[in-house]
């Protein structure tokens, strides 16, 4: 008897298992798989996507966030869009008249190149007559006596940028131009003024002089490399410094 109750119970489970099984079979497939497989739209077939990126055909993929549209239109105005651009920018600053395309980007062009010689942000380097001037002269070699590109020296050096800046006139040699002029300190220089090198520890030995622009730079024709841009604090001209000077009014050139 107990044996047939143990066989009548195992059958039974076998059944209810194979039941189970069966409509586990027959359920819905609910993986990510199939999501994405019912979710495609038949009218976005022309889409395709890389790395999470959208291209539609004819764009031009430029970044993950914009595309630049290739395909050519005869007309693409808008009348709102162009309204809304004109009151955008109605207060922006018009551009000076007098300055070409070409000269603004000269300009931007010097104010990055002579910012990383003279260790200066590009805002501080507003005199753009200057550095056309600095650049124009760059490297000319040193020839003692030389007034010219072939060839020239520190005071007609100077002589060219204060003649060609300030329509100042200079004497000619270095020791003369230190003593026409007014004598500063160190502290107290400002772009134009005149810094002045010699050996030995008297004034009158004064041999050399550059002009200073700022953060302890200066532009001279030197020596050894011609025309370009020292520091004040390099320990060659910091023991061969004798004193700055502010040109006096009085040296301006009349017509």
């Amino acid at each position: 008897m107990k044996i047939n109750i143990l066989t009548t119970g195992l059958a039974a489970l076998v059944f209810m298992t194979s039941c189970k099984s069966l409509k586990t079979l027959s359920s819905k497939d609910t993986s990510s798989t199939a999501q994405k497989q019912n979710t495609v739209r038949p009218d976005r077939r022309d889409v395709a996507f890389i790395d999470n990126i959208e291209v539609t055909p004819g764009n031009v993929v430029t970044s993950k966030h914009t595309t630049i549209n290739t395909r050519t239109k005869k007309n693409t105005s808008n009348t709102s869009t162009t309204a809304s651009t004109k009151k955008q920018g109605e207060n922006r600053p018009e551009p000076n008249p007098n300055l070409s395309k070409a000269d603004i980007e000269k300009a931007d062009y010097l104010q990055l190149k002579y910012a990383v010689k003279l260790d200066a942000t590009v805002e501080k380097l507003t005199n753009i007559s200057l550095l056309e001037l600095i650049d124009h002269w760059w490297g000319t070699r040193y020839s003692l006596g030389g007034t010219t590109e072939s060839g020239i020296d520190c005071s007609a050096f100077t002589q060219v940028l204060m003649r060609e800046l300030y329509n100042i006139a200079l004497l000619r040699t270095a020791h003369e131009q230190y003593a026409s002029t007014e004598h500063i300190k160190v502290d107290d220089l400002e772009e134009g003024d005149l810094v002045f090198f010699g050996h030995g520890g008297k004034k009158s030995s004064i041999s050399h002089v550059g002009f200073y622009i700022l953060n302890n730079k200066f532009v001279h024709a030197s020596t050894s490399n011609g025309v370009m841009i020292s520091d004040l604090n390099d320990s060659y001209w910091k023991q061969r410094f004798k004193g700055a000077g502010r040109v006096k009014k009085a040296t301006t050139i009349t017509d």
